[in-house]
Formats: C-alpha cells, sequence, structure tokens
C-alpha cells in the first residue's frame, strides 16, 4: 500500500510544472534578478527601438514574436539546433546575424544549451517557470574563450526567458545584456 501511495505521488510530482522558486533562486545573481524583474519595460523599449530598423529585419522579428508560445511540457529539446542572435535596441535599432549551431543536452538535472560557432557565445542552463516560460542563466564568451562559471560578473553572467513556438521552435529573450543592445533574442530552429 505505502509503495502504491510513493508511486501514485512521484506521477502526480512530475505531472506538475515546477516553477521557479527552487534552485534558480538560490544561483540568479541580485542584478540578474533586477534584470528579470524590468523584463517587460526592457523588452517594450527595445522592441519599440527596433522599429526604426530596416524594413525587411523588423518583418521578420514582428513574425517571430507573433508566434504562438506552447508548453514545454512533455518535450525534448535535446540534440543539435540553428540558432542566431537577433539585437533590439541600443547601438543599432536592430541586427538580425545569420544562423550557426547550437546544442542542448541533458546531464540528468535539465537541459543545458551551448551555442557551438560564432564569435559570441553562450552557455547554461534552464529552469522551470511556468508552462510556457522558463529561465536561463548562463555564461557570455567570445570565440573559444573557455566560458567563465555563471555567477562570474556582469560581464559574462547572462539571464532570460525561454520560450517554445513548436516542438521545432523556440527562443531566449535577454533583457539588458551588457553588451552593445537592450534585449537579445536567441531564435533556436531544427
Amino acid at each position: 500500500m505505502i509503495a502504491r501511495l510513493l508511486i501514485a505521488a512521484s506521477v502526480f510530482c512530475f505531472a506538475l510544472p515546477a516553477l521557479a522558486d527552487g534552485e534558480v533562486r538560490k544561483l540568479i545573481t541580485p542584478a540578474d534578478k533586477v534584470r528579470l524583474g524590468k523584463y517587460d519595460e526592457t523588452r517594450k523599449a527595445a522592441l519599440d527601438e527596433a522599429k526604426a530598423g530596416e524594413a525587411a529585419e523588423v518583418k521578420q522579428l514582428d513574425a517571430l514574436l507573433a508566434k504562438p508560445l506552447v508548453a514545454f511540457s512533455n518535450k525534448d529539446l535535446t540534440g543539435n539546433w540553428q540558432c542566431r542572435t537577433i539585437k533590439a535596441g541600443g547601438l543599432s535599432p536592430l541586427v538580425i546575424y545569420g544562423w550557426f549551431k547550437c546544442k542542448v543536452s541533458d546531464d540528468g538535472s535539465g537541459w543545458m544549451l551551448e551555442k557551438l560557432t560564432g564569435s559570441q557565445r553562450t552557455r547554461g542552463r534552464f529552469f522551470d517557470d511556468g508552462e510556457k516560460r522558463a529561465i536561463y542563466l548562463g555564461s557570455f564568451f567570445v570565440n573559444n574563450n573557455p566560458a567563465k562559471p555563471y555567477g562570474s560578473g556582469p560581464q559574462s553572467d547572462q539571464v532570460g526567458y525561454a520560450f517554445r513556438n513548436s516542438a521545432n521552435e523556440w527562443r531566449i529573450e535577454f533583457p539588458a545584456p551588457y553588451h552593445e543592445s537592450k534585449l537579445d533574442i536567441l531564435e533556436l530552429r531544427r
């Protein structure tokens, strides 16, 4: 009887989305808490500036952001992905870079992302934040320099919200990145 109750309890726990009140709250830096706290305000300002970008790029950004969000639950993001960075606001109104290689792996404690090519890279981990959003904590690094651990300082620390659009498309939005823009979006597709 006790074994059945334990099995039922574990199935129930795995069916519920984990919220960002656990491990991520212990790891996130105070500066990144502030960045996420100002996410909506920062995003709006960046996207307002992006409207002054080249018409074709504005159209691409609008199409990406208009896609409906779907749940992360019961989906496996592991594997190889194409990824590109979109920089909104800041030094330029809007810049959309070409496609590079990214990889998502699972070390048993959750999804980990690494951008494998391109000069500006990231490496980090995802944490549940409800059914349709995850928090990404990572480290920015350049070229083949080693990535510093998250928490090493504002020049390398990255924080963002991840959103899924389909089984083959998702993105991470980084509010107030240290370099160049007001909002970075890392778009991923199979």
